[in-house]
C-alpha cells in the first residue's frame, strides 16, 4: 500500500499523540479517518488541526469516543464506522491507543494492574479480533499494532517496577509475530506491522494517570505522593526534606520534560510508521535511541536488567529520565 488516498484508516488513541498525529499525516495524504478514545474533547482537537488543512472534496474524519478494553464499546465503534464512513470495508486499522501504569504486583492494585494491561494488549485484540472481517473485505489492508521497546526490554530502569505495561507489549510483540503467518495463510491481501517507539514525546504520563483515575486533575492524592517519595528513596534521593508541593511540582516537571524534551516528537514518529507501513516493513523501530537499545538488548541479553546496563544506556542516549 504505497498510496493512503481514497482508504479508510481506523486509529485507537486519536486524541494525542501519536494517533493524532497519524491522523494528521493521513488526512493530509487524502486518507479516510475514523478514531476512537475516551476523550471526546480531544478527538475534536485532533479533528480541528486535521481540518485546519485544505481537505479534498468528500473526505470524512469520524470521532468515536470507545475504551478499547471493552469489547462491547468496540464493536459500537466498528459499527458507528460502518454507518458513518458509508463503508463495508477499511483498509489500515492502527491499533495505537495505549496508557501506563500498574508497574507493581506489590504496590499496584490489582485494578491498576489489570487496567494497564486490558487497554495496551487487550485494545489490540480486540481491534483485530473486530475489524479483521472488514479488513478481509478491502482489496489491500494493513493491520499497525503499537508495541514499544519495553516490548523487549520490560525496563523503565532499575529502582522502578514496569511488570503491566512490558507484559502487554511483549504480548503485542509476539501477537503480531505470529500474525505474519496466520495473515499469508488466510488473509494474504492484509499485511501487518509492529511498532516499537523509543521516548517519544506525548502525554501518556498524565494521560495514564487521568484515565487509572478516572480524574481531569494533575494534582496527586496523598497516597500516590507516598508512593512516590518511595521510588526517591530506592533511587538513593533523600526525602525528609521535601513537602508534598515539592513532589507534586517534581512529577509535573517530569511529565513536561517527557513530552517537550524528547528526543523524537509525535510527530516525526507517525511519520516513520507511515513510512515503514508503505515499505511492508513488519517490524518498525522509532527513534535513535529504539535501535540503539535492541542492538544491546540482542547484543547482551544476560546483561539488560543490570544496573549499569541502564545507566551505561540512558547515558549513550541521552535520556533525561530513568
Amino acid at each position: 500500500m504505497k498510496d493512503f488516498a481514497g482508504r479508510i484508516a481506523v486509529i485507537t488513541g486519536g486524541g494525542t499523540g501519536m494517533g493524532r498525529e497519524l491522523a494528521r499525516l493521513l488526512v493530509a495524504e487524502g486518507c479516510n479517518v475514523a478514531m476512537c478514545d475516551v476523550s471526546a474533547a480531544n478527538m475534536a482537537e485532533t479533528k480541528r488541526l486535521c481540518e485546519a488543512a485544505r481537505l479534498p472534496q468528500g473526505l470524512r474524519i469520524t470521532t468515536h469516543v470507545a475504551d478499547v478494553s471493552d469489547e462491547a464499546q468496540m464493536q459500537r465503534f466498528r459499527d458507528e464506522v460502518a454507518d458513518q464512513q458509508a463503508t463495508d470495508k477499511i483498509h489500515l486499522l492502527f491499533n495505537n491507543a495505549g496508557i501506563g501504569g500498574g508497574g507493581s504486583l506489590f504496590t499496584s492494585t490489582r485494578e491498576q494492574w489489570e487496567r494497564t494491561f486490558n487497554i495496551c494488549w487487550g485494545g489490540v485484540y480486540l481491534g483485530t479480533r473486530i475489524f479483521l472481517p472488514m479488513l478481509v473485505n478491502a482489496d489491500a489492508g494493513h493491520i499497525v499494532n503499537t508495541s514499544s521497546v519495553n516490548g523487549f526490554w520490560a525496563s523503565l530502569g532499575p529502582t522502578v517496577p514496569h511488570t503491566a505495561y512490558s507484559a502487554a507489549k511483549f504480548a503485542v510483540k509476539g501477537f503480531t509475530e505470529a500474525m505474519i503467518t496466520d495473515l499469508r495463510l488466510n488473509a494474504p491481501h492484509i499485511k501487518c506491522s509492529v511498532v516499537m517507539p523509543g521516548h517519544i514525546g506525548t502525554s501518556i504520563m498524565s494521560n495514564s494517570r487521568r484515565v487509572q483515575k478516572g480524574v481531569e486533575t494533575d494534582a496527586l492524592d496523598q497516597n500516590e505522593i507516598e508512593q512516590m517519595r518511595g521510588r526517591l528513596v530506592a533511587g538513593g534521593v533523600d526525602v525528609s526534606q521535601l513537602s508534598d508541593d515539592v513532589i507534586q511540582q517534581m512529577v509535573a516537571e517530569r511529565a513536561r520534560v517527557f513530552l517537550e524534551e524528547a528526543p523524537m516528537t509525535a510527530a516525526a514518529a507517525a511519520k516513520v510508521i507511515l513510512d515503514g507501513v508503505k515499505a511492508e516493513r513488519w517490524r518498525i523501530l522509532v527513534g535513535h535511541d529504539a535501535e540503539l537499545l535492541d542492538g544491546w538488548v540482542r547484543g547482551a541479553p544476560e546483561a539488560a536488567y543490570d544496573p549499569e546496563f541502564h545507566a551505561r544506556f540512558a547515558t549513550e542516549a541521552g535520556w533525561k529520565l530513568g
